[in-house]
């Protein structure tokens, strides 16, 4: 069958859903190219939503993947606000949830990303509980961070990740006062551990913004609708007059789950079971972005990474795994964060417990530094802070497992290119 007679089909319209759409027609791909999307929103990227887009320092143009007349001159099919609610694996087809529209495919790729984790506690239905993952949540939290700021209001963020501090350092500048509460003992404790975490609350502290560590929100306390305080598990009361649910979020699956296919444990991430060619357990169907759970050689365990570098290299890894070539999807993990005059970029997975010792390279009082994650001489991770032009040699010295000299990593005059062996 040549390749003009074929159907691929991409369910999710994200920048791992585009930036496949994108791959096909390059790598020349002449068959119909169908892109499901159920936002009304063309494809964007999601980093700004919580960035420079929230602190109103990017226009709102600036988040799309590709203008809009991209997809109708390369020929993409894009469908707006559609949801697909059935795949037939034995029809290759899937099924339009508005109207029953059935779409023949001969490859499919699931992108359906992830969607927040929600607050289990009472109050959760009151207008100024809020989210971030979409454009829209953005649109509407700019506006509340801008009216805080105005009224001296503040803000209560459930979750000590990556959205809750960049949320927390954008309602700052606003000028609104916030509140983080946290259940472990330091902001990003499982991601960098106690040695880094530490550093970003005291950055957030120095700013005025105020931790609660070790409790959880327990209820929302509302009047007439309206948002009045956060109750958390210790017996306090916080006042607030929104809150920002942060605590995660989770991978679309029920279309696939509901499909028959493989399903990884929750224990690594949940998630579409993948191999490293971005294949499911059916040959037909591929999955990338948040929504993938592939075992990562490196690492030597099963990854689901959220970031938006898997999904930049995600999608296009897909796109030729579906045209038939062979690859290795093995990217090493990669993200990035800017809070307030702090820029940081990670390369690498090190959960706490899966290392021996953090190496700083730099002056960590200044916040100029890099962060080495080690284990048996091997670095594992690293962070870049407010240091640039290292992610190159810092994945180098991940990717060659080599053992290295902890003085030597430790010490800012020899070069990282030195250390890999």
């Amino acid at each position: 069958m040549v390749d003009a007679d074929q159907t691929f089909v991409i369910v999710g319209g994200g920048l791992a859903g585009a930036k496949a759409a994108e791959t096909l027609r390059t790598e020349g791909f002449t068959g119909r190219v169908i892109l499901i999307c159920d936002e009304r929103d063309h494809p964007y990227e999601r980093p700004p939503l919580s960035k420079g887009y929230l602190l109103g320092k990017e226009e709102r143009d600036s988040v799309f993947v590709h203008e809009p007349a991209w997809y109708a001159r390369n020929d993409i099919e894009l469908h707006l606000g559609q949801t697909v609610d059935a795949i037939d694996r034995t029809a290759k087809t899937v099924r339009f949830g508005d109207d029953g529209t059935l779409v023949h495919y001969d490859k499919l790729l699931i992108a359906t990303g992830a969607e927040p984790r929600r607050l289990d506690i009472p109050g959760t239905d009151l207008a100024g509980v809020h989210h971030l993952r979409r454009l829209a949540h953005a649109e509407r939290l700019k506006g509340v961070l801008a009216a805080l700021g105005r009224d001296n209001g503040h803000l209560v963020i459930a979750g000590a990740g990556w959205i809750g501090l960049e949320v927390a350092a954008a309602a700052r500048e606003y000028g609104a006062e916030v509140t983080v509460v946290e259940p472990e003992p330091t902001p990003l404790h499982s991601v960098l551990g106690p040695e880094l975490g530490s550093l970003f609350a005291d950055l957030h502290r120095e700013r005025g913004v105020r931790f609660q560590f070790g409790v959880r929100l327990t209820e929302i306390v509302g009047q007439d609708g309206m948002v009045l305080a956060a109750r958390t598990d210790d017996g306090e009361e916080h006042p607030a007059h929104d809150v920002l649910a942060a605590i995660g979020a989770a991978p679309r699956i029920a279309l696939a789950e509901a499909a028959g296919l493989e399903i990884a444990e929750r224990a690594h991430g949940g998630g579409i079971v993948v191999d490293q060619q971005l294949r499911t357990s059916d040959p037909d169907i591929h999955a990338a972005g948040d929504v993938a759970s592939f075992h990562h050689a490196l690492f030597d365990t099963r990854l689901r990474v959220e970031h938006w570098a898997n999904a930049l290299g995600g999608g296009p890894a897909a796109a030729r795994a579906m045209l038939g070539r062979d690859l290795t999807y093995d990217r090493v993990p990669y993200f990035f964060s800017d809070q307030y005059d702090l820029g940081m970029e990670y390369s690498g997975w090190a959960p706490p417990g899966s290392y021996d010792e953090v190496v700083i390279r730099g002056d960590a009082g200044k916040r100029e530094f890099i962060a080495f994650w080690v284990k048996e001489r091997r670095v594992l991770a690293g962070m870049n802070v407010n240091v640039w032009d290292v992610t190159e040699p810092v994945q180098q010295l991940i990717r060659s497992k080599t053992q290295v000299d902890t003085e030597a990593l430790a010490d800012p005059h020899v070069p990282l290119e030195n250390l890999v062996s």
